[in-house]
């Protein structure tokens, strides 16, 4: 056998040999390591259990020191809630031994209020007996009844009020006048010096000049058919007299007069005179005289500062430019309080404003009181109404003439603006007739109070003069009579600016030397 096959064979039985000793080593070394896990495995069982048992022996005494400490402390618990038991057990007690002596007391005072009710009783009985026997006494030295002495007791009464009254009137009037006196006559004169009018007097015709006295013939057409054809469309009175180169217009409503008086001028300066062109010239006449009223109206808005006016209530004011009262014309004198109550609410802290339009507007229902019923007071505020100017405009207009009780500073001031329009010297004027009705008025309220002598209408009636029978009327009514006399005549007479009563109590004694 060749060396090579023998040295195969022999590494091939080498290799098993190897192979079995390597099985063989790795059997026993896993032996010897199952071995050492099996011990290591009871090694971690016997310290787990040595741990468990640790661990349950210091729960339990855990367990135990919590079970000591709750025990004390609910002991402790225990023990406080008994001393606060005994503590309000003890107040308790207080309290109670308290009302005990209360109610003792109590009792007690009960006990002395009766005996001090009774002796009252005693006492007001007493009294009762005693005042009887000394109202018997007095009505014996004294001869009065009760019922006498009661009257004699108002009586005094009476005048003792009467004497406070007129002393407390008096200390107040003169208070005012000394706080308001000069305050209002300054603000009055500034008014009246920063509002400077003219004087104006009109009256119901209006005199149309002529070019020549040959004019009037033709005015007065054939057979009248001119002047009748004029005085139909314009409802005025023609008066063709001698007075030269002159017709005179005569018609108590002032529009109606202006615009004959402008067709007259139209139809002059034309020259063509007859009916059917007298119409159209009317007619002309009558939008041009609307124009003018338009454009006086706008003017009058314009001059007082007033915004926002109802365009009819322009056109109403524009129309009093042809109203008048005593002479005075009214547009003039609306503008004239619309100024003054400005001035005055500025001075005073009002709404200058409002008082302006409520000026403007006091006189409105004049504009139609020749068309319509009722007084100028009463239209005015129907037709400021009806164009929805404001509340206190409409209780101005209402008031300016103490129709109602001025109740706002603007109305009072309007009342004020309207007097000092209306009294200004040469402002307004009134017939003989009725400035002798006036006095006359005047006179006969004053002589009919009771107590009053004689009375005298002086200063042109813005003063009337009243004696009083002295026997009758003491000093102190004598204050309150002039305050009743002045509201007589503000309720029963109408008269422009104002009227001072002045009432006189004289005595006189006569005797003779012998």
């Amino acid at each position: 056998m060749p060396w090579y096959v023998s040295g195969s064979v022999g590494l091939a039985i080498g290799a098993v040999l190897f192979f079995l000793l390597g099985i063989r080593y790795r059997k026993s070394t896993e032996r010897k390591t199952i071995g050492e896990a099996e011990d290591r495995a009871l090694s971690i069982i016997n310290d787990a259990h040595q741990r468990a048992e640790s661990k349950m022996r210091e729960a339990l005494l855990e367990a135990n020191e919590k079970i000591l400490r709750d025990r004390s402390e609910y002991e402790k618990e225990v023990r406080e809630r008994r001393s606060e038991i005994q503590r309000q057990e003890n107040r308790l007690q207080q309290k109670e031994d308290n009302l005990d002596r209360k109610l003792d007391a109590i009792e007690k005072k009960e006990d002395d209020l009766a005996r001090k009710h009774a002796a009252a009783d005693e006492a007001n009985a007493e009294a009762l007996r005693i005042k009887q026997s000394q109202t018997e006494l007095l009505e014996k030295i004294s001869g009065f009844t009760p019922e006498q002495a009661r009257a004699y007791l108002i009586q005094q009464v009476e005048a003792d009020v009467t004497h406070e009254t007129a002393m407390k009137i008096k200390e107040v009037e003169s208070r005012m006048k000394e706080e308001c006196e000069a305050r209002a006559r300054e603000i009055v004169a500034q008014a009246i010096q920063r509002c400077a009018a003219d004087q104006t007097a009109e009256m119901t015709v209006s005199v149309v000049p002529l070019p020549n006295d040959e004019m009037k013939g033709r005015i007065i057409g054939r057979e009248g058919r001119n002047i009748r054809s004029i005085e139909t469309l314009t409802g005025v009175d023609l008066i063709i007299d001698d007075t030269p180169e002159a017709i005179t217009i005569s018609c108590f409503e002032p529009v109606r007069r202006e615009i004959a008086r402008v067709a007259l001028e139209k139809l002059i300066a034309d020259g063509r005179i007859h009916p059917t062109h007298i119409e159209e010239t009317v007619e002309r006449a009558r939008r041009d005289v609307e124009a003018t009223i338009k454009a006086e109206g706008e003017r009058a808005v314009f001059e007082c500062g007033v915004r926002n006016l109802h365009p009819e209530l322009v056109k109403m004011i524009g129309r009093l430019r042809y109203r008048t009262s005593y002479g005075q014309n009214i547009l003039q004198h609306s503008i004239e309080v619309s100024h003054l109550s400005g001035i005055m609410a500025a001075e005073l802290g009002a709404d200058a404003q409002v008082a302006r339009r409520a000026g403007l507007l006091h006189d409105l229902g004049k504009a139609v009181d020749h068309e319509m019923e009722g007084t100028h007071v009463a239209l005015g505020v129907e037709f400021a109404r009806k164009f929805r100017e404001r509340e206190e405009v409409i209780h101005a207009i209402e008031a300016h003439h103490n129709d109602v009780e001025p109740r706002t500073l603007i109305a009072c001031l309007v009342q004020a603006a309207d007097a000092i329009s209306a009294a200004r010297p040469g402002a307004r004027r009134e017939n003989l007739e009725n400035y002798i009705k006036r006095l006359e008025q005047l006179e006969t309220i004053t002589n009919s109070y009771p107590g009053v002598d004689k009375a005298y209408a002086i200063q042109a009636g813005r003063e009337v003069r009243v004696m009083v029978k002295p026997e009758q009327v003491s000093e102190d009514q004598m204050v309150i009579m002039a305050r009743d006399l002045a509201k007589k005549i503000e309720n029963e007479m109408e008269y422009p600016g104002q009227i001072k009563v002045h009432v006189l109590r004289e005595t006189k004694v006569v005797e003779y030397a012998k």
